[in-house]
């Protein structure tokens, strides 16, 4: 059986322990708090175009969002580890799982989305059918796993790139989060040529060829299970199921409250379905519930209070399915989400569940508004990496080549690396631009804007 003692470590890429009044995995939370990665989610889309004269939400606010129920998740889960394996665990375990596990899950949903380009997952596709597109002239450059890294770029394993790589002129250890952070961030923990879709911790993949090893030494130190050499890959940490439910906790439930301060869904319809999905976990407490929204005269505030009702049911059905199945989560043998694991209990949540996903597919995922900004997105993205890989792989380059290479800022130019290296920093470049600085550099550079810039 997974020692639970094992499994956690307050270990750093390249940084010793430093004496703090806060505990290592509280740092972690501030360091990315304070990061400029982080705050760039702020102008990153998350569904809806930024920005607007309504209000929704962005990467920044989701992430907020996401931390804050990964931190109830976190607590839950922690109190029921040292209730049953209490006899099992040590002291130093016994305080983490009750004190720290919880910023542990914080921290990692904090920065899950940290590695997404702009423009989301349209971004994410713009990269990856740039070098489908260019097969012919840019393949030979690059060995089968470089070569499978750019044609699936994945957010997932640019986070873990941002989270731990050291660019020029910066700090070792980038961020210098614990390795217990980083591995809970680690949904799908294998290598490119691992990916497969039919596989829920294969589905897409978790890292780089440039982070290869580093992600070995933090699977390692926090005894994860290793399922090949040969495409490197792992079973999920037992700490990643709670972060990733959080995370679809809150896009279930906030991308629909969006749609409503929107107008996209019709406020009755959207009350009825979170009423229904209270009901359906709290049949005896809905019509205390329902006497509550009596009170709130505000649309907007009716669906604020039952989004926050549906989220806290969420959460306890959600930890509740964490106990449930840990036994197959330390064998590394749990195929599926948490929050599908809460549906199959419970038959009246996953109807509305599933109608929430399938409303969220035809009205929210595929609004006017969402396909327009994905389709310019894409783009804009795909422009952008265009004018910078070719010119940055060439030797004998242009006047052109040189001024597009010369708006490349010194920590993303590897002039004297591979040329894996020199494209992994244009897209470190690239991905790392916010919605509007992407748009605004895209337009500078096709000649529609042109004049200083501030």
């Amino acid at each position: 059986m997974t020692d639970l003692n094992l499994i956690y470590s307050p270990k750093r890429l390249g940084i010793n322990h430093t004496t703090d009044t806060r505990t290592e995995y509280q740092r972690d939370f501030d360091r990315i708090i304070f990061s400029s990665a982080f705050r760039r989610l702020q102008n990153k889309t998350q569904v809806f175009p930024l920005p607007g004269s309504v209000f929704v939400h962005n990467r920044l606010t989701h992430s907020l969002e996401v931390a804050s129920v990964g931190r109830s998740l976190g607590s839950l889960a922690g109190e029921f580890i040292v209730k049953r394996f209490r006899e099992n665990l040590d002291k130093n375990s016994r305080q983490f799982y009750r004190h720290n596990l919880y910023n542990v899950i914080s921290s990692a949903c904090l920065c899950h989305d940290i590695g997404n380009p702009a423009f989301g997952h349209s971004g994410e596709d713009a990269i990856a059918s740039y070098f489908e597109r260019n097969e012919e002239k840019l393949k030979n450059r690059f060995n089968e796993k470089e070569w499978k890294d750019f044609v699936h770029f994945e957010g997932n394993a640019n986070a873990m790139r941002i989270l731990t790589q050291q660019q020029n002129g910066k700090s070792e250890a980038s961020f210098g989060l614990t390795f217990a952070t980083l591995v809970s961030i680690a949904k799908y923990p294998c290598e490119s040529t691992a990916k497969k879709k039919e596989i829920l911790h294969r589905k897409k993949f978790g890292f780089f060829q440039s982070e290869k090893e580093s992600f070995g030494k933090i699977a390692s130190e926090t005894q994860m299970i290793k399922e090949s050499d040969e495409p490197l890959m792992f079973k999920r940490h037992p700490f990643v199921w709670l972060v990733e439910a959080a995370d679809d906790i809150c896009y279930n439930i906030i991308d629909l409250e969006d749609s409503h301060r929107l107008g996209i869904i019709d406020h009755d319809k959207c009350k009825n379905l979170l009423v229904d999905l209270i009901g359906s976990f709290d049949p005896k407490g809905i019509d205390k519930v329902k006497s509550r929204l009596e009170e709130i005269s505000d649309k907007n505030e009716k669906i604020a209070y039952l989004r926050a009702k549906s989220i806290g049911q969420l959460i306890r059905e959600t930890a509740l399915a964490y106990e449930d199945n840990f036994d197959l989560i330390l064998e590394g043998k749990l195929e599926k989400p948490l929050l599908d694991c809460v549906k199959e209990k419970n038959e009246n949540s996953a109807f509305v569940l599933q109608e929430i996903e399938t409303f969220s597919i035809e009205f929210i995922y595929n609004h006017h508004s969402v396909v327009e900004i994905e389709n310019a997105g894409y783009n804009v993205m795909y422009e952008l990496l265009s004018h910078f890989a070719e010119p940055i792989l060439k030797s004998d380059r242009s006047k052109s080549e040189e001024k597009a290479v010369k708006l490349i800022p010194l920590q993303f130019l590897y002039e004297k690396g591979t040329d894996y290296q020199k494209i992994m920093g244009v897209l470190d470049f690239v991905s790392g631009m916010t919605d509007n600085y992407a748009t605004e550099l895209y337009r500078r550079i096709k000649g529609i804007e042109i004049g200083m810039r501030r």
